[in-house]
């Protein structure tokens, strides 16, 4: 059977991430966590080694980029492949359902930019108000 191929008609139940028992809510929390979304965008320039990886992401540990890789791997959205080289250098690239899962973050990242005057106005008083006695 060829994975890649399997289409959403022959689960056995419908998806639902609002039900609690939905396997779908384990993959949306995969792919929201604030460091799954950051390496679907910065995969999406093509392949790069950890090391890249890591410095194009400001702020990611090597534990963290390590753990989201081994995460976003196990649901189909990162292949990684190791090259037979001395030093071992292993590579990172999007699957195409990786590739499809990064447009629509990347619609997400654009419209937060395009309205981040907007959001950030509104957080202002809601800091100021949290911050008073």
């Amino acid at each position: 059977m060829d994975i890649s191929r399997i289409a959403e008609a022959e689960l056995p139940f419908q998806p639902d991430v609002l039900a609690v028992a939905c396997p779908s809510r384990q993959v949306l929390a995969h792919l929201t966590s604030r460091w799954s979304l950051l390496v679907l965008l910065a995969l999406r320039g093509g392949t790069l080694r950890f090391g890249a990886l890591k410095r194009r992401i400001g702020g990611i540990s090597e534990r963290m980029l390590s753990q989201t890789l081994t995460v976003l791997e196990g649901d189909g959205f990162v292949s990684r492949r190791a090259l037979e080289v001395v030093p071992p250098h292993v590579e990172y690239s999007l699957t195409p359902l990786g590739a499809e899962a990064s447009e629509r973050v990347m619609g997400l990242t654009c419209w937060i930019e395009a309205n981040l005057g907007t959001i950030l106005a509104y957080a202002q008083p809601q800091a100021a108000e949290g911050s008073m006695p």
